[in-house]
């Protein structure tokens, strides 16, 4: 019986990815797990394996960039016809399913099926313009690419009359696209959605510093303060376990399992790769696993799921003291680290130097209360300070 292949779902905020590549032809038989599409989403590249033995049938073409859920092709047994378009199929065994037959027609971001070229769908999802919104001069009433360039050729002429007054022409234009644009939409939701209030803490990390630097030196990946910092973190979230939580259509859900997201810097933006079940893990395994998810990010060979699942995050940014971190949407934590400096600080009454952090908590008030999130605090600099149990 046919088996649906849709455009799997590679991050928790991805809507659509693009066939980059089909490694088997139409037609052609494919085994379980062999590779048969090569799959592109804003934030990275992911090979398609068959669920099963059987002819694949596609439905989208190499360049087609299809929504979340969308049928791409069909697994057929021996001998099978494709579905008719209307047809249901049968459900998936996996993860991966399927949609209807292909036409000349792509969903736009609206969801409205609109009759285009490839091209142009690709050029159109490049500018980030909804395709529904162009007016096509295309042979049947086809989008084509000049449509699309027209339109926003128009919209960049419109979008000019409202520069503030007194400012004449800019010396250049951007339009926010790609990673970009999908990071500016996580950031508006998450804003629009949540009630977002940051505590701050210095921490003296002079001991964690002599500490990691010592143990990093007997071990096979070099344990920096950020990996010592998401351990610490760990650690905090099980004895103050309401911080560990996703809320999500006005519920509130707790976990046990602690996944990390980590932000990765890229040129093109913010990734947040997560590090699934920290809790479980020693320092050194720990360090290990975020050194290969960022190698992974800067060159685009991120899995499926590794951009998904994430229960807190932890944003590490060296070149300053200090910053407000922006929740990621859902979450009801997220941890900013700025860099460690030498500063004078009072012990004992006397004035001595240490090695100084400043760390900021942002929590969503609707569901982390000022208190839980001090004690949070409390904790994280008591593990930080004496991180001795870090390293056991």
């Amino acid at each position: 019986m046919a088996e649906r292949i849709i455009m799997p779902r590679l991050g928790d905020f991805m809507t659509e990815g693009t066939i980059a590549k089909w490694a088997k032809a139409s037609g052609e038989t494919v085994t379980q797990g062999e590779v048969i599409a090569e799959i592109e989403s804003e934030k990275l590249n992911y090979e398609l394996e068959a669920t099963r033995n059987g002819v694949l049938h596609t439905l989208a073409a190499e360049g087609d960039t299809v929504q979340v859920d969308v049928v791409m092709a069909y697994l057929l047994d021996e001998g099978e016809a494709p579905p008719e378009p209307d047809a249901p199929a049968a459900a998936p065994t996996t993860s991966a399913s399927a949609a209807p037959a292909r036409t000349d027609t792509k969903p736009s971001l609206a969801g409205t099926a609109v009759p285009s070229t490839p091209g142009a769908r690709r050029l159109a999802v490049k500018l980030g313009i909804d395709i529904s919104e162009v007016t096509a001069t295309g042979p049947r009433g086809r989008v084509i690419e000049a449509d699309v360039r027209g339109h926003s050729d128009a919209s960049t002429e419109e979008s000019a009359s409202t520069t503030p007054p007194g400012l004449g022409a800019p010396a250049s234009t951007t339009t926010i696209e790609g990673m970009r644009k999908t990071i500016a939409e996580h950031m508006r939701r998450s804003i629009a959605e949540t009630a977002q209030l940051s505590f701050f803490l210095d921490l003296d990390v002079t001991e964690a510093q002599r500490i990691r630097r010592e143990h990093s030196a007997n071990a096979d990946d070099t344990v920096s303060l950020a990996h010592v910092l998401i351990k610490a973190c760990a650690e905090a979230l099980r004895r103050n376990p309401k911080l560990n939580s996703v809320l999500a259509g006005g519920t509130i859900y707790h976990y046990d399992e602690i996944n990390v997201g980590v932000a990765v810097s890229l040129d093109e933006g913010l990734i947040v790769p997560v590090v699934k079940g920290v809790e479980s893990m020693d320092i050194d395994q720990l360090a290990t696993e975020i050194t290969a998810l960022a190698e992974r990010a800067r060159t685009g060979e991120l899995r499926s799921g590794d951009l998904a699942g994430g229960t807190f995050t932890v944003s590490v940014l060296g070149s300053v003291d200090g910053f407000t971190p922006i929740l990621n949407a859902g979450q009801s934590a997220i941890l900013g680290a700025g860099r460690s400096v030498e500063k004078p600080v009072v012990r004992r009454g006397e004035v001595v130097i240490r090695e100084m952090m400043t760390v900021s908590l942002t929590v969503d008030h609707q569901v982390i209360d000022g208190a839980v999130a001090a004690g949070f605090l409390r904790r994280l600099q008591q593990l930080v300070e004496r991180p001795a149990a870090i390293f056991k």
